[in-house]
């Protein structure tokens, strides 16, 4: 277990003594708290891949379809769920993880705030004391509620809400978007949508909002932490798809025949849905010969094995099946994406 030395009297982490609304209150507490799991957390054991997981795609996609583009957000590192310690509960955990990678690895300003600067990826029973930490000191407190304030130890499902409410306490922006199926009832004639409120672990609950809001998501500064995207008429399958399309291209025109692997820069996306949740690295579209457009997603799920996963990718052979989702494999009523800004801003969140 590696210790790390935490000086509250550095000015990188003075907004650490405050809570989400801008107070000291049980500043003390929380404040020990903090430096105790600083000290106690544990680096997480994974497999590591030779020559980097997303070197080895970039390769497979290099080779791939002579139509296509594909976009990748970066380094990152694949965390699996462990028979013995988390199948079947983990992977919201494990999505946070594989998160935390490329942040720590990609950005300096998030390596020097997360997790006290530690600069490794923590176990999941240190990012449970990390979340207890977050709701302590404000963040997502209704959602809190649904585990009595307490993670550390419990093998509770968690998801986007929790992802983002223990982000957003290292100072990270963080936004959620919602992709709503049965439960939201779109009426034409007034313009609104009613959405049926449920709140949850599992991040069942949704938001009023606007068909337009879609746009407002890419373009926000930030002052709203979660929208919510109506299917409508419109197929849901393929807002989404386009959604995550225009995050990870920057709304930028697509160009066949240059480059066919492209780095955006972006962080990856936690992708949620009833019953499991998945790390959305990129995204990949093919250009068919009716002029229309095919897209994939690129997804590292924590149900899949670290070494066949490398195998598959430097043997060329059934890595499709292991990483590529298209849009006829999107057939759940709700989605929901976990956006993550590196980008520090303590004033909008009131540290």
């Amino acid at each position: 277990m590696e210790r790390i030395d935490s000086s509250w009297d550095n000015p990188k982490s003075s907004f650490l003594r405050y809570d989400a609304k801008g107070t000291t209150s049980g500043r003390i507490d929380t404040e020990e708290k903090f430096c105790y799991s600083v000290e106690t957390q544990i680096k997480e054991s994974f497999c590591q891949v030779e020559d980097g997981l997303m070197a080895l795609l970039a390769k497979c996609l290099e080779s791939d379809s002579k139509n296509a583009v594909s976009i990748l957000s970066g380094y990152i590192d694949h965390f699996q769920s462990v028979e013995s310690e988390d199948v079947g509960w983990g992977c919201g955990w494990r999505n946070i993880q594989m998160l935390s990678s490329h942040l720590l690895k990609q950005r300096q300003e998030a390596r020097e705030v997360l997790y006290g600067g530690s600069g490794f990826v923590p176990d999941i029973a240190s990012l449970q004391r990390w979340l207890e930490i977050a709701w302590e000191r404000g963040f997502d407190t209704h959602g809190s509620n649904d585990f009595d304030q307490k993670i550390y130890g419990k093998r509770n499902w968690i998801g986007t809400t929790e992802c983002a409410a223990l982000f957003r306490s290292f100072g990270l922006r963080a936004r959620i978007v919602d992709f709503c199926g049965k439960d939201i009832i779109l009426d034409k004639t007034a313009g609104k949508m009613k959405a049926m409120q449920v709140y949850g672990p599992m991040d069942k609950f949704l938001l009023k909002g606007d068909s337009k809001i879609l746009d407002a998501a890419s373009s926000s500064n930030g002052s709203r932490t979660h929208f919510s995207i109506p299917f409508g008429n419109i197929k849901g399958d393929q807002v989404l798809i386009e959604w995550v399309w225009n995050y990870f291209s920057d709304n930028n025109p697509i160009q066949y025949g240059n480059q066919r692997v492209v780095f955006s820069g972006k962080p990856p996306l936690y992708f949620q849905h009833d019953g499991h949740s998945r790390t959305i690295i990129g995204i990949q579209v093919q250009h068919q010969i009716n002029g229309t457009q095919h897209y994939k997603l690129l997804i590292l799920d924590p149900a899949s094995k670290t070494r066949a996963l490398e195998k598959s990718l430097k043997d060329k052979v059934g890595w499709q099946k292991l990483i590529k989702r298209g849009v006829h494999t999107l057939k759940k009523d709700q989605y929901q994406v976990s956006v993550h800004f590196v980008n520090l801003d303590f004033s909008s969140f009131c540290f």
